[in-house]
């Protein structure tokens, strides 16, 4: 006998309860879906939410960033050509595609605000937000047609009468000139009127700090990029000066940072309220900008800051929190004069007589190692705490052939630069650095990683690359050397503009939507 109709469909939602919740929902969500999608859509929706594309960890650039002994198999060669857009297989380059091809239809969208786009008889409207999107999605786009001719020189040079990026220095020349290209064209930054001085709106420019006041200085002075139109901006920038916060609100020797964190909170409070766009991105389109030691510490009493935003930072520690795929490493340069007028430059090869060169005082576990082993013991590896009364520091960099530039409390050191300044090797020791600009340079063309453990092996390791080699290696220093140069007026690709393209191609990896 057939089991009757009543007992067949018992019979079935009771082996398969989810097949009912199937049949009854499917409709309500198909047609709420519907709805949504094909509905109107307001110009400007008050709920957003942001994602990451992938634009630099689908590429090889690894967050877990460490050195090892080896400089030539370090992971300097593992960080990705940010840029170059190289995914690491058909789900990163479909994501990327995907996100490309959801953006605005290629209209005038010069009135995109008040003008909807008709689809299909639909009646659409773009936002602002909608045309920056599809503006940075264009410049996705190019930046990954031009990484894809790695083998030819860059072919843009209708904006480039001066420099165009070439050689192994580069991760990508191409992808790095196309992407530079790119931002000058169409890259716009906010910074945030609110905060009054000198907490706000400067910072040092004659200092170790040098860098950070520089930058504030020349993006609040104006020029291409920044933009009086918060609407318009691609980034929005917080003015503050750590520097300033701790010559002004830290008690000496108290240890206590709070009124620094309490600063920031009140900020962050104040342009959140103010303005609509850290809500909007939850701070991920945000950028700050920090050359003291205690500047990462001081975001994180702002956990979307710490965790969101976009953080320039000489302290650039992994183990201390520094992501490479949303933060920027910020180059530690000793301006005593505020200018670089007698530090650049020195002589070749041949006149260099001594292999290596550190003098500096005892901070931290690294440099205790390096004046432990090398400290008044070798003539070719001159290292001192206190340099001698009758040496020059500048003449013993220009005397050297490398510079060792160990990290003392914290992982930045300005030896870096000076090193770079001086036209001398550099010899990078220390543990969870990430150097400044490694998203488009390779470090490993222009300078020497040393394992801390190998710390006792500085002059077999040295005197065992080839005099061709080093030859190679400094005049690749006296290229990349322009990308570290603070001048009075910011040429291209000179500190001021690199700093800020590490800065457009943490927004290129970011997208901004409509929240559902």
């Amino acid at each position: 006998m057939l089991p009757s109709r009543k007992s067949h469909w018992s019979s079935y939602f009771s082996i398969s309860p989810s097949a009912l919740a199937f049949i009854l929902l499917t409709p309500l969500l198909l047609i709420s879906f519907i709805a949504f999608d094909l509905g109107p859509h307001k110009s400007l929706a008050t709920s957003f939410s942001w994602k990451s594309l992938g634009f630099l960890s689908s590429f090889e650039f690894n967050s877990s960033y460490n050195t090892h002994k080896d400089h030539e198999n370090s992971n300097l060669n593992k960080v990705s050509d940010a840029i170059v857009l190289r995914g690491r297989g058909p789900a990163h380059s479909n994501l990327l595609r995907k996100e490309e091809s959801t953006s605005l239809p290629n209209h005038d969208l010069s009135n995109a605000e008040t003008r909807g786009f008709v689809n299909g008889g639909l009646h659409r409207r773009y936002s602002r937000l909608e045309k920056n999107e599809a503006v940075l999605a264009k410049a996705r786009l190019l930046i990954r047609e031009a990484a894809k001719n790695r083998s030819s020189v860059p072919s843009i040079v209708e904006h480039d009468s001066y420099y165009v990026p070439r050689g192994p220095i580069y991760r990508n020349p191409n992808a790095l000139h196309r992407s530079y290209i790119e931002m000058e064209n169409v890259f716009k930054v906010y910074v945030y009127e609110e905060g009054e001085a000198p907490v706000f709106h400067g910072g040092p420019c004659r200092s170790i700090y040098s860098s950070e006041g520089r930058f504030i200085h020349e993006i609040e002075k104006g020029g291409r990029f920044r933009t009086k139109d918060p609407e318009e901006a691609h980034v929005y920038f917080m003015p503050f000066s750590v520097v300033a916060m701790v010559q002004y609100l830290y008690e000496p020797e108290s240890f206590d940072i709070t009124p620094i964190g309490t600063t920031l909170v009140d900020y962050v409070q104040t342009i959140s309220h103010k303005h609509p766009f850290w809500n909007r991105s939850l701070g991920a389109d945000h950028f700050m900008l920090s050359c003291h030691d205690w500047g990462p510490h001081s975001s994180s009493y702002v956990p979307l800051m710490y965790n969101n935003s976009i953080r320039v930072l000489c302290n650039a520690n992994t183990s201390e929190g520094f992501n490479p795929l949303k933060d920027v490493t910020l180059p530690e340069i000793n301006l005593k004069t505020g200018e670089v007028t007698g530090l650049l430059g020195g002589p070749p090869a041949k006149e260099r007589p001594i292999l290596a060169f550190f003098a500096g005082g005892l901070h931290g576990h690294i440099r205790q190692l390096l004046l432990e082993h090398w400290e008044g013991r070798d003539a070719d590896v001159r290292v001192y705490q206190k340099l001698p009364d009758n040496l020059s520091y500048e003449t013993m960099l220009r005397n050297s052939k490398f510079c060792l530039c160990p990290s003392g409390y914290e992982v930045a050191s300005p030896r870096v630069v000076e090193a770079i300044y001086s036209e001398c090797v550099p010899v990078l020791i220390s543990k969870s650095y990430v150097p400044p600009f490694s998203d488009v340079l390779k470090w490993n063309k222009f300078a020497v990683v040393i394992d801390v453990d190998d710390i006792g092996k500085i002059k077999e390791i040295l005197s065992g690359i080839s005099e061709a080699k080093y030859l190679k290696m400094q005049q690749r220093v006296k290229q990349v050397q322009r990308h570290f140069v603070v001048n009075p007026t910011p040429e291209r690709f000179d500190l001021f503009h690199m700093i800020l393209h590490s800065v457009w191609l943490r927004r290129l990896n970011l997208k901004l939507r409509r929240s559902i």
